[in-house]
């Protein structure tokens, strides 16, 4: 037995390499999209606890956000819970262009 790891990569042929070569870039194309998004979500949330909303508009669309980032949830996956959801955020669509 021994220590050193085995290069897998010398034992597929061309066209498996490039295979796999394509799927560690998508891999990290998504993981730097995914901390990009964190990162403006983090933002985002900074900006809506700055101030508490000055009108209705801008409650809405802070319960907007929130609903929606419920609705990301395992939770919020059931059926009757997803048409809540859209219901609401309808809701405060029409308050929002009121």
């Amino acid at each position: 037995m021994t220590d050193d790891p085995v290069n897998l990569d010398t034992r597929r042929s061309a066209e498996s390499r490039m295979a796999t070569d394509i799927r560690r870039h998508s891999l990290r194309d998504f993981e730097a999209d995914q901390r990009a998004l964190r990162l403006r979500q983090e933002e985002l949330e900074v900006q809506l606890l700055a101030e508490p909303a000055a009108n209705w508009r801008e409650a809405a669309l802070k319960a907007q956000y929130l609903i929606r980032r419920y609705s990301e949830t395992a939770e919020a996956r059931d059926a009757r819970r997803q048409e809540l959801i859209e219901r609401a955020l309808g809701d405060l669509a029409r308050l929002i262009e009121e």
